[in-house]
């Protein structure tokens, strides 16, 4: 039986951009085919978060900043929506109420899309949602290297006694054995932290760190040769804060850091993942009541197109 192709984006030529299913990409449904290879999926959930919030709106953010991704990729000659079955998987729908209940959810919904060998591009969201995502996986995979574009460490201890937050998943991720110690790494990383003792704790805790400032005197290239090197050997799960970027490039974000990446950079890094074992990726911290002109949304939808591309490639290298 010949295989089916994969169902792709409505067709810009005959509808609209600004018309058309209000789906990342405007892609399909995942009811509407088959099987995903790849699903997108939303976390609408920002109860986690320590300072502005609005990244529970930033999955719907992100779809509207898709709207204008196209079928071909030249950066990477890749057609991420051609040589495999992309298709948008709607939102999770979690206790804003009750963090528990919800990272609970979140692991059983992100298990069930996955039980089929579907890989997912979650979309939040705050970063509390990577930490029953990599639960989710390690179930598979064992431990997998954390691959965490950020401008914070994300490896904090508690807030206000609370175990559970945006700025603590990578943390329980490694007290529970879900990160590979011996090959996760920190990207972007900026601005003050509370001591010194913070890079010491995050060290221990598996990750090594490049920092924002490590773009502007090695270059990107140097960059991606680091990453490859600490990365190779084992899946990789890439998490994608959006505060990464410079406010002047992501301004929609709940705790922003100035000297930040450039998108440019980090869509050239992402480009760096053709060939590493990616087994998933999310990109969060959204926070459209703060974006300009889409600025935040057009971004990450971006990204997300990158992270796409780096599967189709990988999926058709076997």
């Amino acid at each position: 039986m010949q295989e089916q192709s994969p169902i792709g984006p409505v067709d810009a030529t005959r509808v609209p951009r600004y018309a058309g299913p209000a789906t990342f990409a405007r892609l399909p449904r995942i009811d509407e085919v088959s099987r995903a290879d790849v699903a997108v999926v939303g976390v609408p959930f920002d109860t986690g978060v320590s300072y502005r919030p609005g990244a529970r709106f930033g999955p719907g953010h992100v779809r509207a900043g898709s709207k204008l991704l196209r079928p071909y990729n030249p950066a990477l000659d890749a057609t991420p929506f051609g040589t495999q079955q992309v298709a948008d998987a709607g939102d999770i729908g979690v206790n804003p109420f009750d963090l528990g209940e919800a990272i609970e959810t979140i692991d059983r919904e992100v298990t069930a899309l996955r039980s089929d060998g579907t890989q997912l591009l979650t979309i939040g969201g705050d970063h509390t949602i990577a930490l029953p995502i990599l639960r989710s996986l390690a179930r598979d995979h064992g431990p997998v290297a954390v691959l965490h574009f950020d401008a914070h460490l994300d490896t904090w201890d508690t807030y206000f006694g609370a175990p559970y937050t945006h700025g603590t998943p990578f943390r329980r991720a490694s007290e529970e054995g879900l990160i590979d110690m011996e090959r996760s790494l920190h990207m972007g990383i900026r601005g003050p932290l509370y001591s010194k003792q913070d890079l010491e704790d995050d060290a221990v805790l598996g990750f090594q760190v490049i920092r924002s400032d490590d773009y502007e005197v090695d270059g990107v290239r140097s960059i991606v040769e680091r990453m490859r090197r600490r990365l190779t050997g084992g899946p990789v799960y890439v998490s994608v804060d959006i505060d990464v970027l410079d406010p002047a490039h992501a301004p929609g974000t709940g705790t922003p850091e100035a000297g930040g990446l450039t998108s440019r950079e980090l869509l050239n890094t992402l480009r760096g993942l053709v060939g590493l074992d990616v087994v998933g990726a999310d990109i969060v911290e959204v926070s459209p009541p703060y974006d300009h002109a889409e600025l935040t949304g057009i971004a990450a939808a971006h990204v997300g197109y990158e992270l796409l591309s780096v599967l189709a490639l990988n999926r058709a290298a076997g």
